[in-house]
């Protein structure tokens, strides 16, 4: 489940604020992650660290029987034991990223594809990827939205906000489960 809320159509970019937030930490092996949203929906999930690394915001209220569908799931993709989430998931972003970020939705566990072949499947010209790139580094639900499938034309680890060694584990870890058949990341 997908819903989209593009900037355009809640007005701005972020968290509406007449809707309650709730938020947890949640163990995983790279470290505590936050996740933000309510019962039967996400709205962030962030690393621990790296460029993107996020802290609740004021007025999110701690509640980890809120989100404990998300955290359930979460654990049990860590665990190797779940390859595709069942959550509503309400990333905010403009056309382009919530584009992006569907696209992002539809890479297969265990596989991975480019920047330039996001931007082709979205249909924008090769020279979109780049902003692709910038739309995988916005991302506010790493893991639920894999972006840490898309990589470099050349299949080289690129730009991740959880930092390349978190993307090369969670390549690893779903490497490990399914291993790759047709994919551009070299795995080793």
């Amino acid at each position: 489940m997908f819903r989209v809320l593009s900037a355009a159509r809640t007005g701005h970019i972020g968290i509406m604020p007449d809707e309650p937030v709730f938020f947890c930490h949640v163990d995983t092996p790279i470290g505590p992650m936050l996740l933000a949203g309510g019962p039967g929906r996400l709205l962030v999930a962030s690393f621990p660290s790296g460029g993107r690394a996020r802290r609740p915001r004021p007025g999110w209220a701690e509640d980890r029987a809120a989100l404990a569908a998300a955290a359930g799931q979460l654990g049990e993709y860590f665990a190797g034991e779940r390859t595709e989430f069942e959550l509503q998931l309400e990333p905010r972003g403009n056309p382009f990223q919530m584009a992006v970020w569907a696209e992002m939705r539809r890479i297969p566990y265990g596989e991975t594809v480019s920047y330039g072949e996001i931007a082709r499947r979205i249909g924008e010209p090769l020279s979109a990827s780049r902003a692709v790139g910038a739309a995988s580094g916005a991302n506010p639900l790493p893991v639920f939205i894999p972006c840490h499938r898309v990589v470099g034309a050349d299949r080289s680890l690129v730009g991740f906000g959880g930092g390349l060694p978190t993307k090369r584990f969670l390549l690893d870890l779903e490497f490990r489960v399914r291993p790759p058949g047709d994919t551009l990341f070299a795995w080793t």
